[in-house]
């Protein structure tokens, strides 16, 4: 195991260190022949869970006709098509246009570059608390000035407002490109917004001529009970960005909008935004069959109705706040080290929970769409049993 800390680059001094076999549905075994139940699916990437049969036989499917051909944008390929077919089905009509990236950075990126070439301007408005990722212009809008102080300076002209301040919208103006939001806020420890709040927002966009663009990349794709958590707000975005549980494991990233927004993208200059290998074919077969057997498979009102019920179970007295949508999951507690206890008495007890960067004082779960009703009570008695320790102390 120490050759795992020195042969690869570290996120943090504790990685978790589970030695990983095989994962399949809703578990992961380790190479010493313990099972865990992943109740965070891998940070909301795993929605069907682990290599579900329709996703691991779209991949066959792609690999046994070609891997990567060209750089995106030169050459037809099928599984490009198909996909971009279905995210116009599970989009608002006027968002009917997608590129393809490697990743939810990359796809926040590209669209603050479409932003500025849009609209001629170079303002951009993002929140407090907010997470966008870790590359330079998707850090530069992100709210935790901790893990950005070491790498500043990053972009200029980037303004963080209040997340749900009705009077902080005023800082939105005709110098403004673009507003980028989660619409519910998922590391700052999901914190979601009223409705009045989110039209309000995007009122003032159209008022200012500014650009909305909606992070999706970790409440989208089911997530939290409906293809995107924009809907249940009933604004439509200029820009959706997408990732994670898009891929069905594998990965990617897009950004969608209306065509003859994106189409900007092509002229003045040309190239104005590139990738090598955003819209691999297979990742792409994976993420369609992943849109298609949502489609087919999960119902969302029964998403919203197993959040209800991991939410009653989960009730305990060291539990302050539960902040739901779906089955995206803040559980607030009194101090970090509590929280601490109770992430590492799931995993001594086989369940796999998580950290929030910018919230230590809850802990995330965000299990399969697909978990059973059986998995739900077994998952949830796991997790009291973990907090029933700490009481013991």
């Amino acid at each position: 195991m120490s050759s795992f800390k020195q042969l690869l680059g570290q996120t943090s001094p504790h990685p978790l260190e589970i030695d990983i076999e095989r994962a399949e549905g809703i578990y992961i075994q380790s190479t010493d022949g313990k099972r865990y139940i992943d109740m965070i699916s891998g940070i909301s990437v795993s929605n069907l869970g682990h290599r579900h049969p329709k996703v691991i036989e779209a991949i066959e499917q792609q690999i046994s006709k070609h891997l990567h051909v060209m750089v995106y944008g030169e050459f037809v390929q099928e599984s490009q098509m198909k996909l971009a077919k279905s995210i116009n089905s599970i989009t608002p009509k006027s968002i009917n246009s997608s590129y393809f990236v490697n990743s939810g950075t990359e796809a926040n990126e590209a669209a603050l570059k479409l932003a500025k070439r849009a609209t001629g301007r170079s303002k951009i408005v993002s929140f407090r608390g907010a997470y966008h990722g870790s590359t330079h212009g998707s850090l530069s809008v992100s709210g935790n000035e901790y893990k950005k102080y070491a790498f500043r300076p990053l972009l200029p002209d980037v303004f963080h407002i209040k997340f749900g301040d009705h009077e902080d919208l005023q800082v939105i103006d005709k110098r403004t490109a673009c507003v980028i939001i989660e619409p519910i806020q998922g590391d700052a420890g999901v914190r979601i917004p009223s409705t009045e709040y989110m039209q309000a927002l995007r009122q003032r966009c159209d008022d200012m001529g500014v650009l909305l663009i909606v992070d999706e990349i970790q409440t989208g794709i089911g997530r939290t009970g409906s293809w995107f958590a924009f809907e249940h707000f009933n604004i439509v975005p200029d820009i959706i960005t997408m990732a994670k549980g898009l891929g069905g494991g594998m990965p990617i990233g897009a950004f969608s909008c209306n065509q003859d927004l994106m189409n900007l993208l092509t002229f003045d200059p040309m190239l104005g935004h590139i990738t090598t290998f955003g819209g691999h074919p297979v990742n792409c077969a994976a993420a369609n069959a992943c849109i298609e057997t949502i489609k087919s498979e999960i119902d969302f009102s029964e998403v919203e109705n197993k959040g209800r019920i991991i939410e009653d179970k989960l009730q305990h007295s060291l539990v302050k706040e539960i902040r739901r949508k779906g089955l995206f999951f803040a559980i607030e507690m009194e101090n970090p080290e509590i929280v601490q206890q109770v992430v590492e008495n799931c995993l001594k007890n086989g369940l796999i929970s998580f950290w929030f960067l910018s919230c230590p004082n809850a802990f995330r779960i965000a299990p399969p769409l697909n978990i059973s009703y059986e998995e739900i009570e077994q998952s949830c008695t796991i997790i009291t049993d973990a907090m029933n320790m700490v009481n013991s102390h």
